[in-house]
């Protein structure tokens, strides 16, 4: 089974492609939320050296939500191009880690952060909003030797270690059937629902006769 796996959430993104057992082909570079060019040479490479893959698995953050979109929409373009199953797994889950049992944090903008427990790469807790001191208790009535990741540094909370997702592991999480993947139309994970502005209504421009 040949499985392609896309992961942009995070400053480091990756892509990997998998034939059964084998990784054959890993890469990872800085990810400039501005620029995709790398991304998109890395997808040309695959394209070119592999063909068409069984399975795509995209990485849905939360993180970065431009670059979630990006991989998912390329992702979109390939799966309809190649008749290849989509899918798609929290990033978050796809982080290498000696322990089973670790969590993420991440900044959620205005002045919140978002906790997430991971066992056994599923999603077992969260993602749950704190602000500063909240986070602060929740970090410490895990266990001493609960790993804490996150994949931007925040030196508010010390004991958390920067680490990136994956698209080597999402790969290699794609080959077990029974796990909580995510079928299309594929999201980015959302920390919390999309703000919409109302018009007002004494401001709304009319329509002259």
């Amino acid at each position: 089974m040949k499985i392609l796996a896309v992961e942009l959430s995070s400053p480091r993104g990756s892509l990997a492609w998998r034939d059964g057992d084998v990784a054959s082909f890993v890469r990872e570079w800085p990810n400039d939320r501005k620029n995709s060019a790398a991304f998109f040479e890395n997808l040309d490479v695959i394209a070119k050296k592999f063909g068409s893959p069984d399975i795509i698995v995209v990485g849905l953050g939360p993180g970065s939500y431009a670059g979630t979109r990006i991989a998912i929409s390329a992702a979109i373009g390939l799966q309809i191009s190649s008749g290849a199953h989509l899918i798609g797994f929290p990033s978050i889950c796809a982080i290498e880690s000696a322990e089973a049992d670790y969590c993420v944090i991440g900044d959620a903008r205005r002045k919140s952060f978002f906790f997430a427990r991971i066992s056994g790469n599923e999603l077992r807790e969260g993602p749950e909003l704190f602000g500063e001191e909240g986070l602060k208790n929740k970090l410490a009535s895990l266990r001493n030797d609960t790993p804490v990741f996150c994949s931007e540094s925040l030196s508010q909370f010390s004991e958390a270690m920067v680490r990136y997702p994956s698209a080597q592991l999402l790969a290699r999480l794609a080959q077990d059937r029974n796990r909580n993947f995510r079928l299309p139309p594929l999201e980015p994970m959302y920390l919390r629902e999309p703000y919409v502005t109302m018009a007002n209504p004494a401001t709304r421009p009319t329509i002259g006769r």
